[in-house]
């Protein structure tokens, strides 16, 4: 890229850290330094603010920049990313938003608390949500590192490095000043950014083909490289019964996931009532919704106006296809108009990775600190000194994050984001349902059912293609791979639930009914909520 480039997408990305920095130093002067407000914002986002905070918290790297890499390199088969995330938001709707509101204070592992015996309860679904919070965020390390990566010409590791690095410090920031209010109007502000840039792209594209969406695809296939094969299953996942299983797992995990995702539960706390929550997610509905028909037309047309050749030759996974297509959008690399559009839409995949990584911290060290730490002390703790080890662990979790972030620079964002679905949905996911719905539930299934779906999911990415015995591979080098599919959510979820049956069929404790009518009251009710 050129010089302009990168000194015009530089100057934008300082614009925003700057609007987002003086956001979190305004909130932190006039935070009082409460759990609550720490954690929750205090309660006080109305159900519009806080369904474009969950918008821009879910609308992250790998939607903008990942799906889209995906279907301009596999057509059809990269749809189901796009499909997977958004039907994903009907379970969230109809089966935990309202009940989680309700049930918790400011965690998963609070509603599962409510009616078992706190402290193992609490130590399981706090180091599920960590490790879930961990994988989500070497998704977005990943997308930053991609970015700068096309920014300078793809020649400087150590650019990427230090990008990581920064982002890495920058989201500590965040969380450890400003706390939930920060991040909340952080995510709000980029989410606006992101649909403006997704609309703008968008209408540039129909326009280019002349409001012809089918003369768009039949281009897209020609430039492809695969022809009508583009446009039809199979061309990523159809290829044999590994990749065709391999297809059912990722759909599973996508479809599930969500409602499992630590820093999209945490969301629902913001609000003042369940009303509140159930109304925040019908507004990030239509905005979400919108948002993945674009990457549809994004991808396609990244295909039919780059090229699937050019996009495949500046990043192996697809993560550059959006910038290059904003690029040739505007007039090409040496017109004035392609150097703006592509800087403009740079900065917004660079806010969305410093917005969406900002949530995830804070979701992951409220639950090193209101789930392990409260837990391991023989004493309470204290809500300030839970706050002060909540900024320590964000710390923490942002130094492992940069670290495996230049671990798996040369991963597809969007497979890395569907991995940390599957983790999600095969831990969190068996355990909520199980605590809101199951009356005999105890306390030794809701730890099984946790360790039950966390440990294998994670056993059977360390042996699967991802990581060994390929050329795409983490390490390509060596070959420990003996699982074959990619994405270990058609396997791992079922054991979940499995294990969150078997331990409470097997558990020499009954279960406490009395506390499960209260909690079915309050769920279903709202009386006592926080």
């Amino acid at each position: 890229m050129t010089g302009d480039h990168q000194t015009l997408a530089l100057l934008l990305f300082g614009v925003f850290v700057a609007v987002t920095l003086g956001i979190t130093t305004w909130v932190s002067r006039n935070r009082h330094g409460s759990a609550e407000e720490f954690y929750a914002g205090g309660r006080l986002f109305s159900p519009m603010e806080n369904g474009f905070a969950i918008a821009g918290d879910y609308m992250s790297a790998a939607s903008f920049l990942g799906i889209s890499g995906l279907i301009a390199l596999f057509g059809y088969d990269g749809l189901l990313y796009s499909v997977g995330f958004l039907v994903a938001w009907l379970v969230v709707l109809f089966l935990v938003a309202e009940l989680v509101r309700n049930c918790g204070r400011f965690t998963l592992a609070d509603v599962v608390a409510a009616r078992m015996r706190e402290r193992p309860v609490r130590i399981a679904a706090g180091t599920s949500s960590v490790t879930v919070s961990v994988l989500y965020l070497v998704a977005q390390m990943v997308g930053a590192g991609s970015l700068v990566a096309l920014l300078l010409g793809g020649t400087s590791g150590a650019a990427q490095a230090w990008t990581v690095i920064g982002v890495g410090a920058l989201m500590v920031v965040y969380v450890s000043l400003g706390g939930m209010r920060a991040t909340t109007w952080i995510q709000i502000v980029k989410a606006v950014l992101l649909m403006c840039g997704a609309i703008t792209l968008t209408v540039l594209v129909l326009v280019r083909f002349h409001g012809d969406f089918d003369q768009l695809l039949r281009t897209a296939a020609d430039r492809s490289g695969h022809g009508s094969q583009f446009l039809a299953p199979g061309l990523k996942y159809g290829g044999d019964w590994t990749s065709r299983l391999d297809f059912i797992s990722l759909g599973l995990a996508l479809v599930l996931g969500t409602a499992g995702l630590p820093h999209i539960l945490s969301r629902f706390y913001t609000v003042p009532t369940a009303r509140a929550a159930r109304r925040s997610v019908v507004w990030s509905i239509g905005l979400i919704g919108s948002f993945y028909l674009m990457t549809i037309v994004l991808g396609f047309g990244a295909a039919a106006i780059v090229g699937s050749d050019a996009v495949r030759g500046s990043n192996a996974a697809g993560n550059t296809a959006v910038p290059l297509l904003a690029l040739d959008l505007g007039g090409g690399a040496d017109s004035t108009g392609g150097t703006v559009l592509f800087a403009v839409v740079a900065a917004i995949a660079f806010a969305t990775i410093l917005a969406v990584v900002a949530g995830i911290t804070l979701a992951s060290s409220a639950s090193v600190a209101h789930d392990l730490y409260a837990s391991l002390r023989r004493k309470r703790a204290k809500p300030r000194s839970e706050v002060a080890v909540a900024r320590l662990a964000a710390a923490g979790v942002g130094v492992v994050a940069i670290g495996l972030g230049l671990l798996a620079r040369d991963l597809n964002v969007a497979f890395l984001v569907g991995l940390a679905f599957a983790v999600a949905a095969s831990a969190n996911l068996p355990v909520l349902l199980y605590s809101l719905f199951w009356r005999n539930f105890t306390t030794r299934g809701a730890v099984w059912s946790v360790y039950g779906g966390l440990v294998p999911s994670l056993v059977l990415v360390v042996l699967s293609p991802v990581v060994s015995g390929g050329p795409s591979s983490l390490f390509p080098g060596v070959d420990f791979q003996y699982f074959p599919l990619e994405n270990p959510g058609l396997v791992s979820i079922p054991l979940g639930f499995l294990a969150g049956w078997l331990g409470t069929v097997t558990s020499p404790e009954p279960a406490d009914e009395a506390k499960h009518a209260e909690t079915e009251v309050r769920a279903l009710t709202g009386a006592g909520a926080a």
